[in-house]
């Protein structure tokens, strides 16, 4: 068994009150359902990080988006220009041996 940190602070509540539940003081709080293997992985890397398992899932969401956002940039230098873009390139650099000073 192990005692996730902070804990104190949800059985006292936000003000020093009493707490009715464990949710109190939490907005627009719900209920999902996982298996409980991995329930327990997130309440445990949770505590060892010293953070709530909201937090821990904030967290890593936030580091998934993130990740998503460099592979669409990646994939953006990595898909084939517009033909049209580097037809016009090439003219410009046409320009530069057209035998005319600068």
């Amino acid at each position: 068994m192990f005692v996730i940190p902070r804990l104190s602070r949800f059985l006292t509540g936000i003000r020093g009150q009493s707490t009715s539940g464990m949710l109190n003081g939490m907005t627009d709080a719900t209920t999902i359902k996982v298996p409980r293997t991995i329930r327990e992985r997130i309440s445990l890397d949770a505590a060892r990080r010293g953070m709530t398992a909201a937090a821990l899932i904030g967290e890593l969401l936030d580091r998934y988006e993130r990740e998503q956002r460099f592979a669409a940039v990646r994939e953006a230098y990595t898909t084939p220009s517009d033909a049209g873009y580097v037809e016009e390139i090439a003219a410009w650099d046409g320009t530069a041996a057209d035998g005319l000073r600068e």
